[in-house]
This record gives C-alpha cells, structure tokens and sequence, in this order.
C-alpha cells in the first residue's frame, strides 16, 4: 500500500523524513523518490550557491541523491539523527562540492550548456548567466572569509540548518559555530552580500 492513500482512498499525513529515510535505509525506491522530491531544491540551491554554476549544481545534487541510493543498496546508510534529513544531504552535498572539477573543466561545462540552449532562448540564456554571474560575485566577496567562517554562512544563512545540525555537519561544538557565524557576520555587514545572503546576517 502507498504510504499517501489510506484503505478508503483518502489521502494520508505526508510521511516525516524519518520514516522516508529508514525506507531508503531499507532500499524502497518510493521512499527515496518521496525524500529526493521533497529535498532535492535544497541540496541544489546550496550546490549552486557554493559553485556559482548552474551545470555543477545539477551534477552535484545528481551525485548526492545517487550516493545516496548506492549506499543504500550497500545497507551503508547511517540512522536518521534529527528530525530533518537535510543536514546529512547538505554534509554529502558539501563533499560534492569540495571534490568538484574546476578550472577549465568548469568553463567547458559553461559552453556546453549554452550550446544545448535551444537558439530562440536567448532570453533565459542571458538571465542564466546573469545568474551565475551575481553568485559568482558573491563567492568572491565570501573567499574573502576564512573557510570555516564561509561554512557556517553557507550551511546557516543559505541552506537554513539549526546550530545544532550545522555544528553535526562540521563535526565541530555548537558553541564554535555561533562564535564563527558571528565573527563572520560582522565581516559581512558593510559588503553587498549583506543584502544577497537571504537573511539577517548582522
């Protein structure tokens, strides 16, 4: 039976992240297809935000979900340890992203995807690259922070993680966190990404 209908048909309350991650602990695709449906902007919004490139982005939350699913089928998968199971998404996110190809590579992913644009796309091309043009603005302005500051920046402002479950990414004491999270939020207080961060970051 579907975990979203009920014996008469109507619908059920939507199933927590708990329950859909000990499905995908116990290799039920369903529960994997429910828990990427539900999560899969996030992991994506924070790849392309620690990229500033919209292909990295896709490849990155592509690798996180398949790895996932991989270690899954490996019975490898670790219990759910909050409530959410977007801590443990963004930490395999963060080593997707740690370990992605830059440089040239990166370009040429770029010029790919412009060419796979369809010529009377013009538009969204333009607004695409203005995209990334502004984001990569913005990691220019956080590579000005130490990493570890930048980490809780990210993980905090950006992908919206409790102390608690930023501190569990980072294997580091809540306590570390609130102290790097502000000393980097005066950094940034009087530069742009003040206004770009999508919160309080003062």
């Amino acid at each position: 039976m579907r975990r979203d209908a009920g014996f008469d048909g109507m619908p059920m309350q939507e199933a927590s992240d708990e329950v859909l991650w000990n499905g995908v602990r116990d290799g039920i695709e369903s529960d994997f297809s429910a828990l990427f449906r539900r999560h899969n902007k996030v992991v994506y919004n924070f790849a392309f935000r620690s990229t500033a490139s919209w292909s990295m982005a896709e490849d990155i939350t592509q690798a996180t979900f398949t790895g996932l699913w991989r270690r899954a089928r490996a019975g490898s998968v670790d219990p759910l340890r909050h409530e959410s199971a977007v801590p443990i998404l963004i930490s395999m996110a963060r080593n997707e992203v740690l370990n992605a190809t830059r440089g040239d590579q990166r370009r040429l992913r770029l010029v790919h995807k412009i060419e796979e644009q369809p010529r009377g796309d013009s538009n969204n091309v333009s607004h695409w690259l203005d995209q990334e043009a502004g984001m990569a603005r913005v990691r220019e302005v956080l590579n000005n922070l130490p990493e570890n500051q930048r980490a809780v920046i990210e993980l905090v402002a950006w992908s919206g993680l409790e102390m608690d479950e930023c501190a569990a990414v980072l294997k580091i004491p809540v306590g570390t966190v609130k102290s790097r999270l502000s000393r980097a939020r005066k950094k940034l207080a009087t530069t742009e990404v003040s206004h770009l961060l999508g919160g309080d970051v003062r």
